[in-house]
């Protein structure tokens, strides 16, 4: 499935919809919570932390080191990272001006 049709449904328009309505960073824990294993959150996490740390320019190897991610892991946010939507970039931008 490429990403417009699956952008399309409309079960996936009413997940994105929910992200927009969520308030705080408490409400953001609890929609995770609910909606995630405790595992998911991590994966999302840990992708989250590849992501930057490619961003500062470490090293695939480093990046797994650091953040134990597999070398699948790094090379899949590493294209999404440098690929055409650049929801990574916009993220860590945000996070590096809110710290």
């Amino acid at each position: 499935m490429n990403i417009e049709s699956l952008f399309a449904r409309g079960d996936v328009q009413q997940l994105v919809h929910a992200f927009s309505l969520v308030e705080g960073e408490e409400e953001i824990k609890d929609f995770l919570t609910d909606l995630c294993t405790p595992r998911e959150v991590c994966d999302l996490a840990q992708r989250l932390e590849v992501a930057r740390g490619l961003d500062e320019g470490d090293s695939y190897l480093e990046v797994q080191a650091k953040t134990g991610a597999s070398s699948t892991t790094v090379s899949r946010v590493s294209k999404a990272l440098n690929g055409e939507y650049g929801g990574y970039r916009r993220v860590i931008v945000r996070l590096e001006d809110a710290e």
